[in-house]
């Protein structure tokens, strides 16, 4: 008997958005393919934070791609998540690398690399990257090579 619903709070209620930056909101799941590699991506392209100096919005693309381990991040969860972000005051590399920090700590997974797409402000777009393979196996040379050859 598939017992996973029961442990989600957020998938099939009323949805409840916070106003402000909530990793409590974050859910995961049992991985059915444990031994399996495989990368699961998410994609949000209406990610919005605010600037922490001038408090204006700021709007990116939000890019995910995870191999999993045991956990996985239930989806509603990870959306509602990252909408906490809309009233949060930080710099986009902060925003990036608190997502992947976050996620590292929810679902310890294999590896995991986190891109933000944020469009121009005063004629600039920065987009960050962040990654982490697990210490000590083939998932940290994958991070080292990924990294590497980032563009």
């Amino acid at each position: 008997m598939d017992r996973t619903k029961d442990n989600l709070t957020a998938l099939g209620k009323k949805t409840e958005y916070k106003s402000d930056y909530a990793p409590e909101v974050l859910e995961t799941f049992e991985n059915k393919h444990q031994g399996n590699d495989y990368w699961v991506r998410f994609n949000c392209p209406e990610f919005t934070s605010l600037c922490p100096i001038t408090g204006q919005p700021d709007f990116a693309e939000i890019r995910i791609s995870y191999i999993p381990d045991i956990k996985m991040v239930e989806s509603k969860s990870l959306k509602l998540y990252l909408f906490s972000f809309r009233n949060h005051g930080d710099f986009h590399e902060d925003c990036v690398n608190t997502i992947m920090k976050d996620l590292i700590r929810l679902m310890d997974p294999k590896y995991i690399e986190v891109t933000g797409i944020f469009t121009p402000r005063g004629g600039i777009s920065i987009w960050p990257y962040a990654n982490y393979g697990r210490p000590g196996t083939i998932y940290e040379k994958l991070a080292q090579e990924r990294f590497a050859s980032h563009q």
